[in-house]
């Protein structure tokens, strides 16, 4: 996605054209990397897909649960797992919980802007992710392999609904 589109989660937007395009991309990488997206792991990726909310796993399990997709946790988390290790979601270290990724499904360091208030999760690239930090992890002779940036706050709703 584009710049522009990245920080969609607090602005409005058509979210129906951004769920679509999101979930068109999952399936066409699946297919070009030749990755089998199972009926829970797409109904997992739809449901994340669905709001730019994150969910938690349990959240997650009581929904396929209602669909008929399983009812131990497993079967949530084996999705997520597939999910966030192929580069369609990422997991909010702050909320324990999973929100679609909007970025694309290239690899990229990812920076999030989550509202305590709402839940809901932007997502925007970093063109230098921690500068500085590879320098010196390298120099203390430690291979960075994934830096998590999550800054918290409230997004202008709910400012608005708490003033």
């Amino acid at each position: 996605m584009s710049s522009t589109s990245e920080a969609a989660a607090f602005r409005p937007h058509d979210h129906g054209r951004c769920r679509g395009e999101a979930l068109a991309a999952a399936v066409e990488a699946c297919r070009a990397r030749g990755l089998r997206l199972t009926p829970a792991r797409a109904f997992a990726l739809e449901a994340l897909l669905e709001s730019h909310r994150a969910t938690t796993a349990y959240e997650l399990l009581d929904r396929m649960r209602a669909a008929g997709l399983g009812s131990q946790p497993p079967v949530a988390y084996r999705a997520l797992e597939f999910l966030v290790a192929n580069g369609f979601a990422h997991r909010i270290e702050r909320l324990g919980a999973y929100v679609a990724c909007t970025c694309g499904t290239d690899a990229h360091a990812a920076a999030f802007m989550v509202c305590r208030g709402c839940r809901r999760v932007a997502e925007t690239t970093l063109c230098d992710p921690a500068p500085g930090i590879e320098a010196q992890a390298e120099a203390a002779g430690f291979a960075v392999e994934r830096i998590v940036v999550e800054a918290e706050g409230l997004c202008r709703r709910c400012r608005d609904e708490a003033a």
